[in-house]
């Protein structure tokens, strides 16, 4: 079977294709090209020389997704080694997409038209469009592996696809861990400023912030957290401020209420002020103003982490009657964002996440975060191993460090 393997040279990035040919040495041969899309066309021509289509095949199409799967799991596609756990799982729950849809033709009778309907089809029943663009290409990838295999003549859903996203989608991009390190570096001096009236503001504002990071709660659920939400090493979500800040009710939704682990540093920090530093008050606030009632959303994003984006020069310049100005870089709601980019980061389940987040319907947390779970995705995947990682660079010394 022919594969192809992506090179990084002084040529710059270039597409080597191993095919079999059985007067080597080797039994293999080799064609080097400038683009993914010639080795692919060069590819395909190899291994349909070798493998002529069976003209009687009578796979159908849940069925060669099915095959495409143990192929992932067991064999490796395209030259590559099996794929991990992690990332068969997500194969999977795309593939229940494509074998619901009610496929009329058989794998070797599908058409171009064919696929576009099922492009509709994933459109209309998908949860988001995300889904809908990911599961279509996986679908493409099925096919590449079965056009190999030789069940059909060539991919058919080549060039079929679903843009990332409407002209109108604005992204999250949430603070990279530079940016996320440098708030918290912010904090912590302000915290330990030498004004004493700095210091004051900052021991309620730095374990705020903290809080904010460790558990992605929005702005108006950490503004009123209680005393007694702290337990077990992390907090109960159960109350938020309503519209306006004029009184604390329950979440928006039932979903919003949830626990929240928080790392040792963050929960001693937060009920060391709950504990010490916060005043009593009518509402077992852990951060109450003098007054002892609950501080309002703007003071906060003005006096709190707007001074913190300045702190850690997070800023950046716009145009104002033709004047520079510099502006904060990030809202208090990006710490949200932030804390969902490390979940996906680590992969923690798609399900885990919405429950995190509080969101009541998994649909919020693939548009809101679908571009991110997909680059983390393909990140992974384009993953080498370690050895192979050693021998691309051609050094021989060890790339271990000591402990």
């Amino acid at each position: 079977m022919a594969d192809i393997r992506k090179r990084e040279g002084a040529n710059g990035t270039t597409y080597q294709v191993r095919y079999a040919s059985p007067g080597s040495k080797t039994g293999y041969a080799y064609a080097t090209f400038k683009t993914r899309k010639e080795a692919l066309a060069y590819r395909e021509d190899s291994t349909a020389r070798l493998h002529p289509t069976s003209s009687g095949s009578k796979l159908s199409v849940p069925e060669a997704i099915d095959q495409w799967l143990r192929i992932c799991e067991k064999e490796g596609t395209d030259g590559n080694e099996p794929v991990t756990e992690y990332t068969l799982k997500t194969y999977r729950y795309f593939a229940d997409y494509m074998k619901s849809y009610g496929w009329a033709a058989l794998l070797p009778a599908l058409k171009p038209t064919d696929i576009v309907a099922f492009r509709t089809w994933l459109l209309e029943h998908c949860p988001s469009r995300y889904v809908a663009r990911r599961t279509l290409s996986y679908f493409h990838s099925a096919l590449d592996e079965m056009t190999l295999r030789g069940h059909i003549d060539a991919n058919v859903s080549a060039g079929i696809n679903i843009s990332a996203a409407s002209r109108y989608d604005q992204p999250v991009t949430p603070p990279s861990l530079d940016e996320f390190k440098a708030l918290l570096a912010a904090a912590d001096r302000l915290a330990n400023s030498k004004n004493l009236q700095i210091a004051k503001t900052w021991k309620r504002y730095r374990p705020m912030l903290y809080l904010a990071a460790d558990s992605g709660m929005r702005p108006q659920e950490y503004i009123v957290v209680s005393r007694s939400s702290l337990l077990d090493g992390g907090v109960k979500v159960d109350r938020a401020l309503e519209r306006g800040d004029e009184k604390i009710s329950v979440t928006k939704t039932p979903a919003g209420r949830r626990f929240i682990d928080l790392s040792e540093e963050t929960f001693d920090m937060v009920q060391h002020h709950a504990i010490h530093d916060a005043i009593e008050n009518d509402y077992d606030l852990v951060f109450p103003t003098s007054e002892g009632k609950w501080q309002s959303q703007d003071n906060w994003r003005k006096r709190g982490f707007y001074e913190a984006c300045f702190e850690a020069g997070l800023t950046v310049s716009d145009k104002e009657d033709g004047d520079t100005v510099e502006r904060p870089k990030f809202r208090p709601y990006d710490l949200r964002h932030f804390y969902a980019s490390m979940l996906i980061e680590r992969k923690v389940s798609l399900k885990r996440i919405q429950k995190l987040m509080g969101h009541s319907d998994i649909k919020t947390t693939l548009n809101v975060y679908g571009h991110i779970i997909e680059r983390v995705e393909e990140e992974y995947e384009d993953q080498i191993s370690l050895i192979g990682m050693i021998r691309e660079s051609g050094c021989g010394e060890s790339v271990a460090s000591a402990e």
